[in-house]
């Protein structure tokens, strides 16, 4: 019987936590990182403030739990977007496609928004991993492309989306919630962009960077005069 009871207890507090996630996912919806409080918890959740308190003991430990469960969430829904195309050049455009449409996600901007502010250092570079394993699902697809080096190539496509998402962001800040048409457009230059960065360079055995060592010292020389 004490069994049953202490079961029954476990599963309370997780449909409380769940409660209380899914409330703060509402607010920062809502109103963003401003409006996530324990008071504005405790209203929509019908709990006593100090019982919030019993679940997460401070606003950062409320974000942490909230980036743990959501990204990978995030992360999955990208993966599956990737599965259902067939070709290699496909599955990058929905890699793509599929982080600049979260930056439209009010939840998914809001979560990240507040978790600079209220995490760690610790906590904020676990988040920062999360998000750069997200590269790792393009590793085997940069293979099949042909890339010696699909690690580095799945990095700088990373660079491509994060470039992107700040364009999202700053057009947010300029004009309000940018047009699905503002969005795409950035969608497409952004593919466009990594699919014609991401084609294998074939570069002779002898000379594997065309002039690296005379590319000048960004004072509009261009080499020659070291020659």
């Amino acid at each position: 019987m004490p069994k049953i009871r202490a079961a029954t207890v476990a599963e309370h507090r997780q449909l409380q936590q769940t409660a209380l996630l899914d409330a703060a996912r509402v607010l920062l919806a809502e109103g963003g990182r401003e409006a996530l409080s324990f008071g504005a918890l405790a209203a929509r959740t019908g709990l006593a403030r100090s019982s919030v308190y019993e679940y997460f003991r401070s606003k950062s430990e409320l974000v942490e739990a909230l980036c743990t469960v959501d990204l990978p969430l995030w992360a999955a829904e990208i993966e599956a977007g990737m599965a259902v195309r067939d070709g290699a050049v496909e599955r990058i455009e929905a890699y793509v496609r599929g982080q600049v449409s979260l930056a439209t996600d009010p939840v998914h901007r809001a979560v990240v928004a507040v978790a600079e502010y209220e995490l760690d250092d610790a906590a904020r570079a676990r988040i920062r991993a999360a998000h750069a394993g997200l590269t790792a699902m393009v590793v085997r697809t940069l293979e099949d492309l042909g890339h010696a080096r699909p690690g580095v190539a799945a990095s700088l496509l990373q660079g491509v989306v994060e470039a992107a998402v700040r364009q999202v962001e700053r057009i947010r800040g300029e004009d309000g919630a940018p047009g699905a048409g503002a969005v795409e457009e950035i969608a497409d230059t952004a593919v466009r962009f990594a699919l014609d960065g991401l084609r294998p360079v074939d570069r002779p055995a002898d000379n594997p960077v065309d002039s690296a060592d005379g590319a000048g010292d960004g004072d509009g020389t261009d080499g020659a005069k070291a020659r």
